[in-house]
């Protein structure tokens, strides 16, 4: 039995992880979940997982939920309670799958505990990836993606990373691979929240729809699997079917294929290096007319270019690109900016910032502070 902390269940990875829980109750519990302030779904998933922890983030939620919880299960709020139950000394495996920057202290706490990390917040290893990378190496930690890419890459290089040429990543391209310029002018939140193949988060919807979803998913590559950007390449493929690709230097390729469901890679970061059966379906090759790929257009989609130019100006950079990108996109999801100001508000973040080395959290955590607040004021000045 593997007990397991969940951080964001209310999530769409959330929900989809204790999914998988309940397909295999033999195998795993649930010993802890968190959530911002989703107090109605929170004391749902309590009375179905009987977890002995749960967190609500927004303090002012923690009346509410207590109210409608036994007893015997413990609130906790705020960052403190996300670090707490990320290093549990019961807890085998912490899924990290909170959006943003929240996520890079619990998962530093699950990594100095020695935990299994099901990491699905890409934000963790953009911006604090050369502190993460090292501590779980040297306590011992297995950190597994959960990203349907990254865990595509895990799954083909397993022990023959010295062979690795390329990566390959592959991206749908988004609601608005066909778009013209003109018509990205004119894209509503509706329209961007509408993925044509997978089901996900607002942020995380957003910004596969702007590319700065692949951009991050860049960066994170380079740290999970020590590659160089040189060597990491990005192609569009809007069926999903193939979740991504290592070219090794013999001229060998080796690719992952199934359904876009995102229960499979949670299940896998949960099993490995078992795989068990899913809830998903199976993937009918017969049924697939044509596999297409093409190049990414970087001159419609520019924060593509920028998550590389930030991944190779290192240090400060990443988490620059990847704060004010996230204050870009909340103000584009409440209506007070365009769909292409996202990328025009990072790049101006970034122009006016100095790559700085990261030493420690609070580098990242500093830096992150100032370039949201530059985004906003950037923002405030009408974009």
């Amino acid at each position: 039995m593997q007990f397991i902390s969940v951080l964001g269940s209310t999530g769409s990875i959330g929900q989809q992880t204790l999914d998988v829980v309940a397909h295999h109750p033999e195998h795993f519990r649930i010993l802890a979940i968190a959530a911002l302030n989703e107090v109605e779904l929170l004391c749902e998933q309590v009375h179905r997982f009987n977890p002995a922890y749960v967190v609500v983030y927004d303090e002012s939620k923690y009346q509410q939920l207590k109210e409608r919880i036994p007893d015997s299960v413990q609130i906790l709020t705020g960052q403190d309670g996300l670090c707490y139950i990320a290093s549990l000394e019961e807890a085998d495996i912490v899924v990290v799958a909170v959006s943003g920057a929240v996520g890079i202290l619990p998962t530093i706490a699950a990594a100095q505990a020695g935990k299994r990390i099901a990491l699905a917040n890409k934000e963790t290893l953009v911006a604090a990836g050369d502190i993460v990378m090292p501590l779980c190496k040297n306590s011992g930690s297995e950190l597994i993606p959960v990203d349907s890419e990254h865990s595509a890459i895990f799954q083909c290089l397993r022990d023959e990373g010295k062979y690795l040429h390329q990566i390959w990543l592959t991206a749908s391209g988004g609601p608005f691979r066909s778009y013209s310029w003109e018509q990205l002018q004119q894209v509503t939140v509706e329209m961007a929240l509408q993925h044509p193949n997978w089901t996900m988060g607002p942020k995380i919807t957003v910004d596969s729809a702007s590319m700065m979803n692949k951009g991050l998913e860049v960066i994170e590559a380079h740290h999970l699997f020590q590659v160089d950007f040189d060597h990491i390449q990005v192609l569009i493929h809007p069926q999903s079917i193939v979740h991504s690709m290592v070219e090794y230097v013999d001229g060998s390729w080796l690719a992952h294929l199934g359904v876009p469901d995102m229960r499979i890679p949670i299940q896998y970061a949960l099993t490995y290096p078992q795989r068990f059966s899913t809830p998903t379906q199976q993937l009918d090759l017969l049924s697939l007319q044509a596999l297409h790929f093409e190049k990414p257009d970087v001159e419609r989609f520019p924060a593509l270019q920028l998550a590389y130019e930030a991944g190779r100006t290192g240090g400060t950079m990443p988490a620059v690109l990847n704060a004010a990108n996230e204050v870009a996109v909340e103000h584009f999801l409440t209506g007070k900016i365009k769909f292409t100001n996202i990328p025009d508000i990072v790049s101006h973040v970034m122009s006016c910032h100095q790559a700085q080395v990261v030493r420690t959290v609070n580098d990242v955590l500093q830096w992150d502070h100032n370039a949201r607040e530059l985004a906003k004021e950037r923002i405030a000045k009408g974009g």
